[in-house]
C-alpha cells in the first residue's frame, strides 16, 4: 500500500526496483555500469546453479552453487523468486533483500521476465523496469557477439523474446538500451528512479 510523503521533511521510502527484459539485451552491463558510477543501491547477486564463466567472480556476478545446494535453498523457503531459465536454476536470496529495505537502502535486480512477474504479483509496489535492444537484429548481433551461443540457440532465445515482448504491459517503464549509448541507458533509469522518490504517494515494498 502506498502512502503520502511529508512535504517538509522528505524521507522517501526504499524502493524494489527490478531491471528485466530478454537475454541479451545487456541487463548485466547496464548494473556493471551503475555499480561503476557508485550508486548507492543495493544490487542484488543472483544465485545460480549455472557454470561460472572464465571472466566471472564468485558473490559479485553471481552465487554459484551446486544444483543439490540450489534445490535445497529452494526446499527451505530461502529464495524470494526462482526459476528455470534454459535449463539453468536462478534464484533471489530472500535474506539479502529484507536486510538492504529495512536499512533503508534502495535494492535493484536484474531478472529475467518470468522472473519478474513474480516480484511483480509479490511485491506489487516493486518498480518494474523492461530492458529492450533497438531492434531485434541488434539484439540477434549482441547474442552472436557472446562467443558462447550457436545460431541454433540463438534462433532459440529470439523466438523466446518475442514472446516476453508480449508481457511489457506488465512492467512500469520501457529503456531501450541502443548499442552504444550504455551511458545514456544508465542517465533513463537515474531519472525513472528518481521521479519515484519525488511521488507524492509513495511506493511501500512489503515481503
Amino acid at each position: 500500500m502506498s502512502q503520502f510523503i511529508d512535504p517538509y521533511h522528505p524521507d522517501p521510502n526504499p524502493l524494489l526496483i527490478v531491471i528485466s527484459g530478454p537475454s541479451g539485451v545487456g541487463k548485466d552491463v547496464v548494473l556493471k555500469r551503475m555499480k561503476e558510477r557508485g550508486y548507492p543501491f543495493h544490487f542484488v547477486v543472483t544465485t545460480t546453479d549455472r557454470p561460472r564463466r572464465a571472466e566471472e567472480v564468485q558473490g559479485v556476478d553471481y552465487f554459484f552453487v551446486s544444483t543439490q545446494e540450489f534445490e535445497r535453498m529452494t526446499q527451505d523457503d530461502e529464495l524470494l523468486e526462482h526459476a528455470t531459465v534454459y535449463g539453468q536454476h536462478k534464484g533471489i536470496a530472500r535474506a539479502q533483500v529484507k536486510e538492504a529495505l529495512v536499512s533503508n537502502r534502495d535494492v535493484m535486480m536484474r531478472l529475467d521476465v518470468q522472473g519478474a512477474a513474480t516480484i511483480g504479483n509479490m511485491a506489487p509496489e516493486a518498480v518494474l523496469i523492461f530492458l529492450s535492444c533497438e531492434s531485434e537484429e541488434a539484439l540477434a548481433a549482441r547474442l552472436m557477439a557472446r562467443a558462447t551461443e550457436t545460431d541454433e540457440t540463438v534462433r532459440g532465445r529470439l523466438a523466446v523474446a518475442w514472446q516476453e515482448m508480449k508481457r511489457l504491459p506488465e512492467f512500469d517503464y520501457l529503456v531501450i538500451n541502443h548499442t552504444d549509448r550504455l551511458n545514456q541507458t544508465v542517465d533513463t533509469i537515474a531519472a525513472i528512479i528518481a521521479t519515484e522518490k519525488c511521488r507524492v504517494r509513495q511506493r511501500k515494498i512489503t515481503l
